[in-house]
């Protein structure tokens, strides 16, 4: 009976005070999960346009570094010039870096000086190069249109975030095609082509009555 007692005051007088504890730890995850929803992707206009660009960029350096052997990453065509893993590792350098143009800045501890030859094992420059793209992305994504047409100092000279977006897609298309010739000198062929190149299959004939 004074077990049920003392329940029943417990309730009373702790209730009312842990009531608000309880709101604030449900305000915490609410306020994380908001955090943590992207932006709904443009459908139209330049961003939606640079966001395409970028994935097919991405989904042809990710091709290209899986259908290239473990062993040729420290492969370069001369000294001093980069090697596999360092042109990829210098695309993910750019991802990191360049938008901080935009308002994003890199993620901590990122250093861009050196960037390029931090790792040349094959697991890692792919877990990297797909984690830049997804900082790049990101970045735009949290863009307002609005801001496209933003003017900042680039190289000594004005430009617009629309014109540093090209950039980015220039510059990593110029690092697509090297990538592709690389590849090409140690005798892979990149899996995009070789699909298309692939002989499709004939249907088979129905045996004649």
């Amino acid at each position: 009976m004074e077990n049920k007692t003392c329940g029943v005051w417990l309730s009373i007088f702790l209730l009312p005070a842990l009531l608000p504890l309880f709101a604030s730890a449900q305000g915490a995850t609410a306020g994380k999960s908001a955090a943590n929803v992207a932006p709904a992707a443009p459908t139209s206009g330049v961003r939606a346009e640079f966001l395409n660009e970028l994935k097919i960029q991405e989904d042809k350096f990710l091709q290209l570094a899986q259908a290239i052997p473990a062993e040729k990453f420290n492969w370069r065509p001369a000294e001093g010039v980069r090697s596999v893993s360092e042109v990829f590792m210098h695309v993910a350098a750019a991802n990191y870096n360049l938008p901080k143009v935009f308002g994003t800045p890199p993620p901590p501890g990122f250093k861009v000086q050196g960037f390029d030859k931090s790792t040349a094992e094959k697991a890692k420059v792919m877990e990297t190069l797909k984690n830049s793209f997804g900082h790049m992305r990101n970045a735009v994504l949290n863009m307002p249109d609005a801001d496209v047409e933003k003017q900042l100092d680039w190289f000594g000279a004005k430009n617009t975030y629309r014109g540093v977006m090209l950039f980015i897609i220039r510059h990593g298309a110029e690092h697509l095609g090297q990538s592709i010739a690389y590849a090409r000198i140690n005798g892979v062929v990149p899996p995009w082509t070789e699909e298309q190149q692939r002989p499709e299959a004939k249907p088979q004939e129905k045996p004649k009555p």
